[in-house]
C-alpha cells in the first residue's frame, strides 16, 4: 500500500552519522529521511543514548556475542520506530494552538498541498464547530515520515571471530541488510554505490520484502542510481527473485556528498529525460519478471505495475529548480541534503565543525582521494578529521588505529585484509617506497598519496559522539562530507526556515553566485575528465583512451540537450536563461580547447572505437 508523503523533498543518508537520529528529530512531521546502517557501534551507541534520555530499557549488544552486528542494528530500528511513533501520537493530540506541535506539522507544508488548504480553511473558519470538525479530520492525516536505511553496498567485509571466517551471512552488507529485515520497522532499506549480488540474493530470506494477499509489501527495496541502464541492471535481477524496486532514486555522479560515482560524462539532465521517457517501459519488462518468480513462489501475481516513485537528489539548491524538476520530468520526489548540514534541528553534528561548515567557501570543498575504498569522495578542507591527519604524518606516526575496519580490502602485508588508511598499512607501505631508491619528488608524491587516506569508518561518527556528549576513549576528530553545493549556504538555520527555502517561502542563499545545477554539474564533469586525461599521462592505455572519447561523446550530447532545454524553463527569468545559455557556451569551449590540447589522446581513442567497431563488424552473425 502506497501512503502519499506530505513533503515533496526527502532527507537523504549524509555519512554514517549526520542523519543516525534524524527520524527522532524530525519524523514526526511527515519528514522521511534515511539512516545510515553499516556501523552497528554507532547505532548500539545511539541506542544506549537515547534510552537513557528516555527512560527506555537498555541491555547492551556486546561483541562477543552471536550475531551481534545484526542484533544492535534491529535493537536500535525498534527504538527509533517506537519513539516516532509515541512522538506522533503525542502531536496527534496537541491542540492546536500557536507554537504547538500539530500546528508546526501542518505550517511546514507547501503552501499549495490540499492539506495545507485543509489547515488555512481551519484557521480562517469562524464557526467553532466547523473549526472543531476541521481539526478532527486533520489529525486523522497526520502521519510520521518514513524511517528508511541505507546500506552502501560496497561496504561488504567478510568477518572473521579468532582468526576463522565467519559464513558470508556475517558479511557487514548481509548483516546490516537482515538487521533491517528483522525491525519492526515498515519502510525501505536504500541501496547505494552499485550491484551487490549476495546481497541482493540474501533478500530472499525475509518475507517482508514479498506482497501479502492484499497486495502490501511491509518493507521495501529503493535503488539509488546515476543512469537508468542501471535501474535496470539490478531492477532485473530483483524481479526475477519476486523483489520489487518501489523507487528509483537518481543521484547526481559528482554534484553530490559523501562518496561521488561519476558517470562516464553521462549527465543528470539526459538521464532525467530517459526515466522520464522510458518509466513505463522499465515498469512493464520488470512486472513481467517479477510476476513469474511471483507464481513460482506461489504469490499473487499483479496486473499492474507496483506503485514505482523515481526521484532526484544531488545539488539542488533553490525553489525554482526544485518545482521544475517535479514539473518537466515527473518526478515523485526530490531529496535535500548538504544544506540541512546548517541545521541543528536536523542533523547531528558538533558545534565546532557546524560553524566551520557555516563560513564554508567553494575553495574548501573538493572531490578527493582520502576515501580507503579508491572511491572519489567530497571533503571539507578544514575539517579537524583532516587537520588531524596531517599532523600525524608530521610526526611520522600516519595513519589510524583502525577500531572499526568497515573498509578493510588490502593484503598486500597481510593475509587478513587490513584498511589502507591503518597505520598498520600507511607505516609499511611507507618503508616499502623508502627502500626502492626512487627520487625524491616521485618518492614524496608516492608517499603524500598513501598517507592522504583517512579514517572514514572513525571520523564520520564522530561528531555524533561529540555533539550528544557521549564519552570515548578513542580520537575524536569528526570528518565531514558535504557537497559542492554548501558553498552557497552560510546560515545556521532552522527547520521552518530551510523547508521555507525548499518551498519557496523565503531565500537563505548566500552572496556567492550560484550557477543553474546542469551547468554546475556539467563543469564538475569537465573539470573530472581533465584531472583523469592529466593522470593517465604520458602513456594512457588502451581502456582509457576509450573512455575519454565516451565521455567526450557523452558532453557533447549533453550540451546538445541543454541548448533544447533552456527556454523551456519558464520558472526562471530570461536573464537567467541568457546567462546559462552564455555558461553553457562557454564550457563547450573550454571543451573544445581540452580536446584540441589532447588531440593525440582523442585522435588515438576514436582510431581504437574504430577498429573495435570494425573487428565487431566482420565477425560471423
Amino acid at each position: 500500500m502506497h501512503t502519499k508523503s506530505p513533503h515533496s523533498f526527502h532527507i537523504p543518508v549524509m555519512g554514517t552519522s549526520f542523519t543516525i537520529d534524524t527520524p527522532l528529530k524530525i519524523a514526526r512531521y511527515g519528514i522521511s529521511s534515511v539512516i545510515s546502517i553499516g556501523d552497528d557501534e554507532l547505532c548500539e551507541t545511539m541506542r544506549g543514548h537515547y534510552s537513557k534520555i528516555n527512560a527506555v530499557p537498555f541491555t547492551p549488544i556486546l561483541k562477543t556475542e552471536s550475531n551481534y552486528r545484526s542484533r544492535r542494528i534491529t535493537a536500535y530500528l525498534d527504538m527509533v520506530n517506537d519513539l516516532v511513533q509515541k512522538q506522533t501520537e503525542e502531536l496527534r493530540n496537541a491542540p492546536f494552538e500557536k507554537g504547538s506541535e500539530i500546528t508546526k506539522y501542518f505550517e511546514l507544508l507547501k503552501e499549495d498541498t490540499p492539506l495545507k488548504c485543509l489547515f488555512q480553511k481551519m484557521q480562517n473558519s469562524f464557526q467553532e464547530e466547523e473549526k472543531k470538525r476541521l481539526q478532527t479530520l486533520l489529525r486523522t492525516y497526520i502521519k510520521p515520515g518514513s524511517i528508511d536505511v541505507n546500506i552502501m553496498t560496497k561496504l561488504d567485509r567478510n568477518n572473521f571471530q579468532n582468526g576463522v571466517l565467519l559464513p558470508e551471512e556475517y558479511s557487514d552488507a548481509l548483516s546490516a541488510l537482515r538487521g533491517f529485515a528483522n525491525s519492526t520497522l515498515r519502510s525501505s532499506v536504500v541501496f547505494s554505490a552499485g550491484f551487490n549480488r549476495r546481497l541482493y540474493a540474501y533478500i530472499e530470506n525475509f518475507p517482508d520484502f514479498f506482497p501479502d494477499q492484499f497486495g502490501h509489501t511491509r518493507k521495501k527495496i529503493i535503488l539509488k542510481v546515476s543512469d537508468f541502464r542501471s535501474s535496470l541492471t539490478q531492477g532485473k535481477f530483483l524481479a526475477k527473485k519476486g523483489i520489487w524496486v518501489s523507487e528509483h532514486r537518481i543521484e547526481s555522479g559528482l554534484n553530490c556528498g559523501g562518496h561521488a560515482f561519476p558517470t562516464d560524462g553521462y549527465l543528470l539532465g539526459p538521464i532525467l529525460e530517459e526515466f522520464k521517457q522510458r518509466k513505463k517501459e522499465l515498469c512493464a519488462s520488470l512486472l513481467e519478471l517479477y510476476n513469474e518468480a511471483l507464481i513460482k513462489k506461489s504469490l499473487k501475481p499483479f496486473e499492474t505495475p507496483p506503485h514505482t516513485r523515481v526521484t532526484v537528489q544531488g545539488g539542488i539548491g533553490t525553489y525554482n529548480e526544485d518545482q521544475f524538476l517535479l514539473t518537466h520530468y515527473g518526478v515523485d520526489g526530490t531529496g535535500w541534503a548538504t544544506p540541512f548540514l546548517l541545521v541543528p534541528e536536523v542533523t547531528t553534528v558538533d558545534d565546532e565543525t557546524r560553524l566551520l561548515l557555516a563560513k564554508t567557501g567553494k575553495d574548501d570543498l573538493y572531490l578527493s582521494d582520502v576515501s580507503p575504498l579508491g572511491v572519489p569522495f567530497n571533503t571539507f578542507r578544514t575539517s579537524l578529521s583532516e587537520r588531524q591527519k596531517w599532523e600525524r604524518v608530521q610526526k611520522k606516526n600516519p595513519g589510524s588505529p583502525c577500531p572499526k575496519g568497515h573498509l578493510v580490502s588490502n593484503t598486500e602485508f597481510t593475509k587478513i585484509p587490513i584498511c589502507t588508511a591503518s597505520s598498520t598499512y600507511q607505516k609499511r607501505k611507507v618503508r616499502e617506497l623508502e627502500s626502492l631508491g626512487l627520487p625524491q619528488e616521485i618518492l614524496e608524491s608516492s608517499i603524500k598519496k598513501v598517507v592522504n587516506k583517512a579514517c572514514l569508518c572513525e571520523d564520520l561518527a564522530a561528531g555524533a559522539l561529540i555533539s550528544n556528549h557521549i564519552e570515548n576513549k578513542r580520537s575524536r576528530m569528526p570528518a565531514v562530507c558535504p557537497g559542492p553545493n554548501l558553498a552557497y549556504f552560510s546560515k545556521i538555520s532552522t527547520l521552518a526556515d530551510m523547508i521555507g527555502h525548499i518551498y519557496g517561502r523565503l531565500s537563505l542563499l548566500n552572496s556567492t553566485y550560484r550557477p543553474n545545477l546542469f551547468i554546475s554539474e556539467f563543469k564538475m564533469y569537465f573539470d573530472y575528465l581533465k584531472k583523469e586525461i592529466g593522470k593517465s599521462l604520458p602513456k594512457p592505455s588502451e581502456k582509457q583512451l576509450r573512455y575519454f572519447e565516451e565521455f567526450k561523446q557523452n558532453l557533447l550530447s549533453g550540451i546538445d540537450y541543454y541548448k533544447t532545454l533552456i527556454p523551456k524553463m519558464v520558472i526562471e527569468t530570461k536573464k537567467y536563461r541568457e546567462t546559462m545559455m552564455e555558461e553553457l557556451h562557454y564550457l563547450k569551449s573550454e571543451l573544445d580547447t581540452l580536446v584540441f590540447h589532447s588531440q593525440v589522446i582523442f585522435s588515438e581513442s576514436i582510431e581504437i572505437l574504430n577498429k573495435n567497431k570494425l573487428r565487431m563488424e566482420s565477425l560471423p552473425i
